[in-house]
């Protein structure tokens, strides 16, 4: 769904929510559907395991079984084993460089995780209440000010000289300036992220202003929850 390209008021009816907020009983009750509002952590594995895990990959298995044939050959012909040397160099090499980088997307994800709000003011019944961001569930009204962090995907309802910062998704280190006005595509396919300006994403902070915004995405369904998964599946691969 492109909230962006829609009114407030078309999304707050396709979140089933209002300018008041969510009833308590209601967000508990999302919030058992869709999970926690928080980025997934995937199980760590052994120093061990990543080192066994290099060597199974079928591109060193052949080279492993090349250095075994060249081994068994120059044995036979009384010669020094030279190839054999270079390429149990290159597995080796090959293992610490994949190791390596899995540990940095490792890495990656819990800076990412780190980035998220720990509370976020919310209303709840109509009344400002502060929870703890990883309950927050799609269809609350959440309130930010300068200094707070984003806590998850939402479209922006008020803005009083909202001003957030969004390095952390579009590389772009001047604050943008948001508004709360649909977006319209002309005759463009989609609206690029950074050009969002209803929006405002997790991982992102605001620097100037106020403003207040419907949670659109929680976790693993937001922008950087996308980016989470895709560093994931790097390091899986």
């Amino acid at each position: 769904m492109k909230q962006y390209l829609q009114s407030a008021e078309e999304v707050f009816k396709a979140v089933q929510s209002s300018p008041q907020g969510l009833s308590t009983a209601e967000a508990e009750k999302r919030l058992l559907e869709n999970g926690k509002n928080k980025l997934e952590e995937g199980k760590k594995k052994s120093l061990a395991r990543r080192l066994f895990e290099q060597f199974t990959d079928p591109m060193i298995l052949i080279l492993i079984a090349a250095a075994i044939i060249s081994a068994v050959t120059a044995v036979m012909e009384k010669e020094f084993p030279a190839d054999v040397i270079i390429i149990l160099v290159v597995v080796v090499i090959n293992a610490v460089l994949g190791v390596y980088q899995e540990s940095k997307a490792e890495k990656a994800i819990e800076a990412l995780q780190e980035m998220a709000a720990a509370t976020s003011k919310v209303l709840r019944d109509g009344d400002v209440v502060e929870i703890h961001s990883e309950d927050l569930t799609v269809g609350d009204v959440i309130l930010l000010e300068a200094g707070d962090a984003v806590p998850a995907d939402a479209r922006i309802i008020e803005s009083a000289s909202l001003k957030i910062e969004e390095a952390a998704l579009t590389g772009e280190s001047v604050p943008v300036n948001k508004f709360i006005d649909a977006i319209s595509l002309g005759d463009k396919k989609d609206v690029p992220l950074g050009d969002r300006k209803n929006m405002m994403y997790m991982g992102s902070s605001v620097v100037y202003g106020r403003g207040r915004a419907v949670v659109t995405g929680v976790g693993m369904n937001t922008e950087m929850g996308k980016i989470a998964g895709a560093l994931a599946a790097a390091a899986a691969f």
